[in-house]
């Protein structure tokens, strides 16, 4: 890990740089996948799925009895557990929802917002070693709640050709239509082209790693929507005197843990914290099963000693983090200084983990500096909105005045004559 103290203004952007892979090597290796996906559908898949996870398929296709026996593995602690999760997500979302306000601009002109569900939505859920059935809930809940049609799920299986249990569980609860077993930059392409199986959709979700999230980029180049350019996963916490340096420890291997290619940041304000936090790190990391990943994540990983909370947060905003944790007295003063985050967890209990699954609020949250200007995933994100209008006779004499001078102004005649057409009967 590499620490700071006091560093320079001038030093601050180089201490927000992510570990990146070379965006040509990426752009590269995802073109290649989406053309063989796109020319030769589950052939590829299947091929990908050989090379990539070494597992030997004849379909990607999940089957129904796949999924029933899934539900008979997993143990009952953990179907309370999900469903307690299901619960507190689905209140939060369900919340999001708002009602048709019709607005009367002029006298006679009315207009409103409707929302309309994304009918085909695809879901990319990461498998591996860390199969994250937690992100099925945070994108299939409000998809569901959104009232989308289609909600396929793409998600790589272990080398003997099977799924998560615990995955196939959430997707079944959660209203999921279909279930495949490809990930990477292949599901990427073949939930943007469809393939034998697998339906093309409008929009796609989920977190990746960086070639997933390259390939989501690239889909976009032929008309399919994704949530946001979401990336390996990160933390910034920020501890004064009053922070406990064992809880932050904890919190910064939580997201470390992730993977190598994550990254977590502390800025402590009180150097004996500062020096408490990483020595807490080195010992709770020994511990961890997933060590050499936390390991491997805390080597791009920074430690800075700043002088005030104000300009620890000015640094935050500069760094936008998906995850900000704020361990410090009187929080509440310094929530309107948060202007770039995915999401906040304020005071010693609230542990970033109560977000990633079970609070209620969503998971799947901008990385890589993108919470600048991108929300993370909510209700909103699986429906689109229509403005209506409906104008009278009366409305139209009232606003056609303004219409044609306007139209006239541009040089659009027939703009102006729709009106004055209108006007002289």
């Amino acid at each position: 890990m590499r620490t700071y103290r006091y560093p320079k203004k001038t030093e601050w952007k180089e201490l927000t740089q992510r570990p990146m892979i070379q965006r040509e090597e990426l752009s590269d290796v995802v073109q290649n996948i989406f053309e063989a996906v796109q020319h030769n559908g589950d052939k590829a898949l299947l091929e990908f799925i050989k090379k990539f996870e070494q597992a030997d398929l004849e379909t990607v296709v999940v089957s129904e009895i796949e999924i029933e026996n899934a539900e008979k593995e997993i143990s009952e602690e953990l179907k309370v557990a999900i469903l307690k999760a299901k619960e507190n997500i689905t209140r939060f979302h369900a919340a999001q929802k708002s009602e048709i306000e019709k607005i009367e601009t002029v006298e006679g002109v009315t207009c409103w917002r409707e929302s309309r569900a994304i009918e085909k939505t695809g879901i990319y859920i990461p498998g591996g070693n860390a199969p994250l059935f937690s992100t099925v809930l945070m994108l299939a809940i409000p998809a569901q709640l959104a009232g989308c049609s289609e909600i396929i799920l793409c998600t790589p299986p272990d080398q003997s050709g099977n799924i998560n249990p615990a995955i196939l569980y959430a997707a079944k609860l959660c209203g999921v239509s279909r279930i495949f077993k490809v990930g990477g930059a292949q599901a990427i392409a073949a939930m943007t082209f469809g393939t034998q199986s697998i339906p093309s959709v409008y929009k796609i979700f989920g977190p990746g790693n960086q070639y997933v999230t390259s390939a989501k980029e690239y889909a976009q180049r032929f008309g399919v929507a994704i949530d946001m350019p979401a990336g390996p996963s990160e933390v910034l916490v920020i501890a004064d005197k009053n922070s406990i340096p064992e809880f932050c420890a904890a919190d910064l291997l939580s997201q470390a843990e992730h993977g190598s290619d994550s990254q977590v940041v502390f800025i402590a304000t009180d150097e004996e914290i500062f020096m408490e936090t990483i020595k807490e790190i080195e010992n709770q990391l020994k511990a961890l099963p997933r060590n050499e990943f936390a390991g491997e994540s805390l080597k791009n990983s920074y430690f800075i000693l700043l002088n005030s909370i104000e300009e620890a947060l000015e640094f935050s905003n500069l760094y936008a983090p998906e995850h900000l944790i704020l361990t410090v007295k009187s929080f509440e003063n310094y929530i309107p200084k948060i202007q770039n985050a995915g999401s906040v967890f304020l005071g010693n209990y609230s542990c970033e983990s109560a977000g990633d699954y079970a609070s209620g609020t969503n998971h799947t949250l901008p990385t890589n500096g993108f919470a600048k200007n991108y929300s993370g995933v909510s209700l909103d994100s699986f429906v689109k909105k229509i403005t209506f209008q409906h104008i009278t006779e009366n409305g139209l004499q009232n606003l056609g005045k303004t219409i044609e001078i306007m139209a006239e102004a541009e040089g659009l005649l027939a703009h102006k004559n729709a009106v004055s057409i209108r006007l002289k009967s």
